[in-house]
């Protein structure tokens, strides 16, 4: 990689997934540096372009959903492609929901680091993004909450289902179960108050009409 292609930045705050992508690029020639969140993300659009953003979507602070929509928004970073990394939201209408506020690429956790790579090689040897005119704020709130409120029904049906295995397992003291359902109940409690902010957003546009 020519380094006046710029650096290749990645949005993730699992450790375990931002040490292996790190570690893959890294060792391919690639400058590449690393947020935890969003708006670590945004920080450090702002004091170099990056040639590739590379990001989870479900991140505290701000999401990977809320990092594109206001790339998007700026002229100044439209172009820039994005690639979406997530095992949360992998259904279809995630997927167009994602392609829709202007994601450039979509890929599934685990990842598969040889469909990564030629993912990345392809879009740097493509460059930028034609520009798209970003989804309207209203329009893309309103997405953004059905996509988030699916997710709670989901999560709400994960807890449910492991607390009903704890139950019947009780005696068998299931680590992996109990750290699952905890971490679980933080996503819950993390999509519970996005969805409440997206909400009050929406609330704001409809008073402006």
């Amino acid at each position: 990689m020519n380094t006046d292609t710029g650096y290749l930045l990645i949005v993730e705050d699992d450790p375990d997934i931002l040490k292996l992508l790190q570690t893959t690029l890294k060792f391919r020639g690639y400058r590449v540096i690393s947020a935890r969140n969003g708006k670590e993300g945004l920080e450090s659009v702002k004091k170099a372009r990056p040639a590739i953003v590379i990001a989870d979507i479900m991140m505290p602070k701000l999401d990977g959903f809320g990092l594109v929509h206001r790339l998007r928004l700026n002229p100044e970073t439209r172009d820039i492609p994005v690639i979406f990394i997530t095992a949360t939201y992998v259904t279809p209408e995630d997927k167009d929901f994602a392609l829709s506020i202007g994601a450039t690429r979509f890929l599934q956790k685990p990842v598969d680091l040889e469909e990564f790579l030629t993912t990345i090689t392809e879009l740097l040897q493509q460059g930028t993004v034609p520009d798209a005119e970003p989804l309207q704020e209203f329009n893309f709130y309103d997405g953004y909450r059905i996509r988030l409120e699916a997710k709670l029904t989901q999560k709400n049906r994960q807890i449910t289902r492991d607390e009903h295995l704890l139950k019947t397992h009780e005696d068998q003291g299931n680590e992996a179960l109990q750290a699952s359902l905890r971490q679980a109940r933080e996503e819950r409690e993390e999509l519970k108050a996005l969805i409440e902010q997206v909400r009050e957003r929406l609330e704001k546009f409809k008073k402006k009409e």
